[in-house]
Parts: C-alpha cells; structure tokens; sequence
C-alpha cells in the first residue's frame, strides 16, 4: 500500500478535521484481551474508586491507538507511519452507562520535510481534558 495523501497537496499548518472514538466498557474489556492488560482500574469500578479513580479508566495504549487510527486513516495506509510518539496528560474516564466516553481527535501538519514525509501534530481529549500531550507522528507520503 501506498498513502492516498499526496505530499504535493499538504502544506503546513494544514489542519485535519476532527474524529470521535466512542470507548465503552465492552471495548476495554476486548483490548484487555488482546493486550494482556487485565488491571482491574479498566474494566472494574468497584476497584478505579477504591485506589482513588473517579471510575474506570481506559488503557493508556488503547488512547495511544486511537490517535495512531486517526494519523492512519488520515494517511490512507498504516505502514505510512513511520514515527509515532505520545504523553499520557489526563485520563479518559469511561462511565458504565450505553455512551461510555468519546475521545475527539484532531491534528495539524505541523512540517513538511523534503523527504516527502510530514509530521502531524495530534490534539486529543476527553470531554475538556487533553488526554494526549506531544503527540506527534511522521508520515511518509506518497
């Protein structure tokens, strides 16, 4: 696979609209199974309060993932990405109820490089906290 993003259309400060990402429990539920993650504060709100949590909370990696699908989806192919880095700045707290919580993704080109690679600055929250912090990836396109 190729990106679908050509570099010659892309130019900084170029911004890329937002996503939203529903997170129920059921899907912390699922990535604890594929992670191997079992940390009750995922998945148990009995235990998230019990060690202070406002309730359960998702896995960092899944919020981390999010912005990686987002960057992909963007790109139009997942081997296009060829730097991805984040900080973990708040948690994305996930009530027991049908909405769960919703993680809204945005980004900004924020380079362009002569090698045909971009990178993208990533924003990510949670109702008003920023979930992610420094999240940048460097994207080869085509």
């Amino acid at each position: 696979m190729a990106a679908t993003v050509k570099y010659d259309e892309v130019e900084t400060g170029q911004e890329i609209p937002a996503v939203e990402y529903r997170v129920r429990r059921v899907d912390l539920v699922r990535y604890a199974g594929a992670s191997g993650d079992f940390n009750p504060i995922h998945w148990n709100e009995r235990h998230a309060k019990a060690v202070g949590l406002p309730d359960v909370i998702a896995h960092g990696m899944y919020t981390m993932a999010q912005g990686g699908r987002f960057v992909t989806d963007w790109a139009g192919d997942p081997g296009a990405v060829v730097e991805y880095g984040v900080r973990f700045s708040s948690m994305v707290v996930v009530p027991d109820d049908d909405n769960g919580a919703t993680i809204t993704i945005s980004g900004i080109v924020e380079d362009k490089r002569e090698d045909k690679r971009v990178v993208v600055a990533l924003t990510a929250k949670s109702g008003d906290a920023r979930v992610l912090s420094k999240a940048r990836a460097v994207v080869q396109l085509s």
